[in-house]
């Protein structure tokens, strides 16, 4: 009994540790989240936005960051509260909610980077109130009016690319960590006969695209849309994978088709 006692207390100062190691392992991303709130109750917008990161930064002005705090009601934070904290080398993601000034709380996941000057703010998400669908990875799929908007985004800056012979405009909409890994040239090449076609996409503005099954979010993260648009004589079938970046989706991905 005693020996059965000793190992039971064991497990709890294993499981004590372990807890506390968590903590610490990750009190630096929660700091630079408080820091942030705290900046941004205090409406130091430049301390606020050196909060964030490169690729958050590149893809978002202080006035869209402040806008959108204001319209989720996190501009006056007054605590945080986290449930779930997870990190993986660089990476590290934290989920709760906080506490404003008003008493409010607001559901709320933030992504962060390691870099040479510390922990900083990769993505914010405010979870849509009402039902949703919640993937392996914690994330809330978009609405079906939402996902119509992005797809059509999408489509539609692709097509004004494909007009301008150059995938440079595509190129800068797509999201920060697939820009580090392609470059316009290699777009070129990737869509040359389709440049060289002469094709005119930008029809499909007057369409709204229909998805062939249902969009999902996998344990990445990563939102995958399919779907097409039923145009005459040839449809358009497309394949996005987006992810989440700064205060929204950003395409990661994709695959298209005429036929």
């Amino acid at each position: 009994m005693k020996t059965i006692l000793k190992w039971l207390l064991g497990i709890g100062v294993f499981v004590v540790v372990l807890i506390t190691g968590l903590f610490i392992f990750t009190s630096g991303m929660s700091g630079t989240v408080e820091d942030f709130f705290l900046a941004v109750r205090e409406k130091n917008t430049e301390k606020a936005y050196s909060l964030l990161s490169d690729d958050f930064k590149s893809i978002t002005t202080q006035e869209i960051l402040i806008q959108y705090l204001e319209k989720n009601a996190l501009d006056k934070v007054q605590s945080t509260h986290w449930e779930n904290r997870s990190r993986s080398g660089v990476r590290g993601t934290l989920t709760g909610s906080v506490t404003t000034t008003s008493g409010g709380v607001v559901p709320i996941s933030v992504s962060l980077v390691k870099g040479s000057s510390g922990w900083k703010i990769y993505a914010l998400q405010k979870p849509l109130s009402g039902i949703q669908d919640e993937s392996t990875s914690g994330q809330k799929m978009p609405s079906e009016s939402d996902l119509v908007k992005l797809v059509s985004e999408t489509t539609s800056i692709f097509a004004i690319s494909l007009n301008e012979k150059s995938m440079s405009r595509f190129h800068s909409y797509i999201a920060e960590r697939w820009k580090q890994e392609i470059d316009v040239n290699v777009l070129d090449n990737a869509f040359a006969r389709y440049i060289k076609s002469g094709i005119d996409l930008t029809v499909l503005e007057k369409y709204s695209p229909q998805f062939s099954s249902k969009p999902s979010i996998n344990e990445d993260g990563h939102l995958q849309v399919k779907g097409k648009y039923t145009t005459k004589p040839d449809e358009f079938f497309f394949d996005y994978q987006y992810t989440y970046e700064g205060l929204g989706w950003k395409l990661m991905g994709i695959n298209i088709q005429v036929k």
